[in-house]
This record gives C-alpha cells, sequence and structure tokens, in this order.
C-alpha cells in the first residue's frame, strides 16, 4: 500500500490545532478518536488519541512532564517503546492510505518517527515566543482563575477586582522564563530536523500563515500525494479566539536565553510561508 502520511508538528499553542481542524475539514484522517476541547482550546485539539497516550506514556515512564514541558532532547526510546510505535503505525497505515497526526510532544520524538516514517512529510507549523508563551501563561492562568469563579459574590468580587491582575502578573514572572526554554528546545528539534530531511519532504509555515496563503499551501500538499478538497481556511478561523499577546521580554531575566530565542525565532521565520 502507497501511503502517505503527515506529520503536523509545533510547539505547545503555536496554531496545530487549528490547522489539524483545516486539514481534517479537507479530508485528512487525523485520527479514529480525537481529543475533545478543553479550556484554551474550546474548538478541540484534533489530537490522535492513540499517539497522544503514546507519548504520555513514553515521557512519564522516563519521570518527564507527560504534556511535554521540557527543555532538552527527550531519551530514545527503549526496545518495548519503539515495538509499540511501531505497532500504532502500522495499524494507522493498513486502514488508511492518507493520513497524519498532530500532538506537539511528536517534536520530542523525530528520530524515532524517521526511523518508522522515512517517507513521512511534515507540516511544520511556527509562532513567535511572544505569542506563545503568553499563550500557555494564560491558559494556566485562566485554569487557576476558575477556582475563584465557582466561589461565592463576595469572593468573585474581590478575585475580579482586588487579586486578578496582580496574581497575572506573578504568573508571568514565575512562569516565562520556564515557557521560554520549551519554546526554545520544541522548536530547535524542528529546526534539526528540517536539517535532516530533503526540501520537497517539509513545508514551513507561520501560524497565521494560512489566512493569505491557503491556497498556496493546499496545492503543496497535494503536490505531494495527498488527495485532499480544498476548504476556505478563512471559514474555519475565528480571530475572536486568539489570545491577547503580551510583551513578555521584560520578564526574562537571562539577556542569553532572549537572544537565544530571537536568533532562533528569525531563522524559522525566514523559511516561513
Amino acid at each position: 500500500m502507497d501511503n502517505r502520511v503527515m506529520i503536523i508538528a509545533g510547539m505547545h499553542r503555536s496554531g496545530t490545532s487549528l490547522i489539524s481542524h483545516w486539514l481534517n475539514t479537507c479530508g485528512l484522517n487525523l485520527g479514529e478518536t480525537l481529543l475533545g476541547p478543553d479550556i484554551g482550546n474550546i474548538e478541540g485539539h484534533y489530537e490522535d488519541v492513540d499517539f497522544y497516550c503514546f507519548h504520555e506514556y513514553t515521557l512519564a515512564a522516563n519521570n518527564l512532564s507527560r504534556f511535554g514541558f521540557i527543555s532538552h532532547p527527550a531519551p530514545a526510546l527503549n526496545h518495548y517503546q519503539h515495538e509499540k510505535l511501531k505497532s500504532i503505525i502500522s495499524l494507522k497505515n493498513s486502514t488508511n492510505t492518507q493520513w497524519g497526526w498532530k500532538d506537539p510532544r511528536t517534536c520530542l520524538f523525530f528520530a524515532s518517527y524517521r526511523q518508522l516514517l522515512p517517507d513521512a512529510f511534515y507540516l511544520n507549523v511556527i509562532r513567535d515566543y511572544s505569542s506563545t508563551v503568553s499563550s500557555l501563561i494564560r491558559r494556566d492562568f485562566e485554569h487557576h482563575s476558575t477556582k475563584y469563579l465557582k466561589r461565592g459574590r463576595l469572593q468573585r468580587f474581590i478575585w475580579e477586582y482586588f487579586k486578578k491582575a496582580g496574581r497575572k502578573r506573578k504568573f508571568f514572572r514565575q512562569l516565562t522564563a520556564y515557557y521560554l526554554r520549551i519554546w526554545i528546545a520544541y522548536n530547535q528539534e524542528i529546526l534539526n530536523n528540517m536539517e535532516t530531511l530533503p526540501h520537497d519532504k517539509y513545508l514551513t509555515i507561520d501560524y497565521l500563515g494560512l489566512i493569505n496563503h491557503d491556497k498556496e499551501i493546499f496545492s503543496t500538499i497535494n503536490n505531494w500525494g495527498f488527495d485532499l478538497r480544498y476548504y476556505d481556511f478563512k471559514s474555519i478561523f475565528k480571530s475572536t479566539l486568539m489570545n491577547q499577546v503580551d510583551d513578555i521580554d521584560h520578564f526574562v531575566k537571562d539577556s542569553a536565553l532572549l537572544q537565544t530565542a530571537k536568533t532562533l525565532q528569525a531563522k524559522l521565520k525566514s523559511i516561513c510561508i
């Protein structure tokens, strides 16, 4: 069977769910069971539960964050993990001639996927570090806020008008450098992976690139051998769901860390559509 497989790769909160939504609407099978909506992603994640659970299990087995919030390369798969992943891929290949998946933690296991799927195509999704990091922190803060919104009227009033703003600033002070390191790790993995691939095996797009370039991107994907039907991306994109972007630079005390992020971002942006 001549399968066509697309790996949608990108950091958490980089727009991969939105782009996967579009591809799924265009007819790409992204999994039989997809992860549903949640705070910060009310339209759904469009993540294949099989890959999602595999990544969670593998990271937890190595005593790492199951969410994939790590700023260093993940350990290589052991024999059991390799065979488990191989069986997942084999099942997908046996039931679909064209398919793909999206889970940000895929970026941590590129070496294994290159070995098991040497002919796969990669759609890399890039979002600037300020937007990504602020989106991650805002999502964390929204989870934190929900417990106050369930309390009585007086406590909700005190939270909304006296405590909320200060607590949000505290979140940014505590988490900005942490998430920036993770952004660097993921996007460096994407760049490293591209450097191992032929140029016709990947496409790198800005997370909002589909607004003006969806037909161009769609044409490239079909030229890869996928048989999809075009659907206007603007019919899916909802600007009201985009988070406010915060200026995070002043929360980063390590100037070298900030410069690393800026240099990496410039490299990636230079090859994005």
